[in-house]
């Protein structure tokens, strides 16, 4: 009988130990908190559409927003297309929202910020302004380059008859008036020229289905001065 009850006490001093175990579980690790992306700069200056007369020039812009409160960088870039498919500047992880650069003469050129905070997460593009500093001697400036509005680059527009082509363009010369050539076709770089001279910033262009196109705008000034676009393209479903 005394073996029985030791044997007993024993068996309930492990179950003691046992059942105690479930007390001490560590307590789950909390996820980390999502980091926001801070906000998209907003351009100050040059301006935009600026004639600039000293190619010595100071680029502002206004300050992003964190809403986790992180610091926050930026990298500014200058080129001189306004698809930015080359950078003839670029200046990152600047602290500051200004950044002074010495540019070409006679030159249009293109630039746009974007902030990244300190975990790594970055805004869109700030927009794109576009400027001209003057030359030595100069007495007209070329257009702009001309800025795709439809079909949106690399877009699958619906098979139908036809498409509108869209585009803007604008001259630092602001008295000048522009004139377009536009070159269309499935061809790449486009050599046909389908409308020349004209004065709309709009083209319909006859379309077939399951086809790749590819055009440009060409933007002539009334004193001779011409400006090639980059080479857009859409696709037909």
């Amino acid at each position: 009988m005394r073996k029985f009850l030791y044997l007993a006490v024993i068996a309930v001093g492990f179950w003691s130990c046992g059942g105690s175990s479930g007390g001490g579980d560590t307590p789950p690790t909390p996820e980390p908190e999502e980091n926001n992306a801070p906000s998209s700069p907003s351009l100050t200056q040059p301006a935009n559409n600026l004639l600039c007369i000293d190619n010595n020039l100071t680029f502002q812009w206004g300050a992003a927003t964190d809403p986790d409160g992180d610091a926050v960088k930026y990298l500014l870039e200058i080129s001189t297309n306004n698809q930015f498919s080359s950078i003839e500047h670029s200046f990152s992880n600047l602290t500051g929202t200004s950044k002074s650069v010495t540019l070409d003469k006679g030159v249009a050129y293109y630039w746009r910020v974007k902030a990244t905070d300190t975990e790594n997460a970055s805004s869109g593009y700030s927009s794109t302004y576009q400027f001209y500093t003057e030359g030595v001697g100069i007495v007209n400036h070329l257009p702009f380059s001309p800025e795709l509005i439809s079909p949106v680059l690399n877009s699958v527009v619906t098979t139908a008859a036809t498409t509108s082509l869209e585009w803007n363009a604008s001259d630092a010369d602001t008295a000048d008036t522009l004139a377009y050539d536009v070159y269309f076709g499935t061809d790449n770089p486009p050599a046909t020229v389908v409308s020349a001279d004209q004065a709309e910033k709009t083209y319909t262009a006859t379309i077939a289905g399951t086809t790749t196109y590819y055009w440009k705008v060409v933007v002539k000034d009334d004193k001779g001065g011409a400006t090639i676009g980059q080479v857009w393209k859409f696709t037909t479903d």
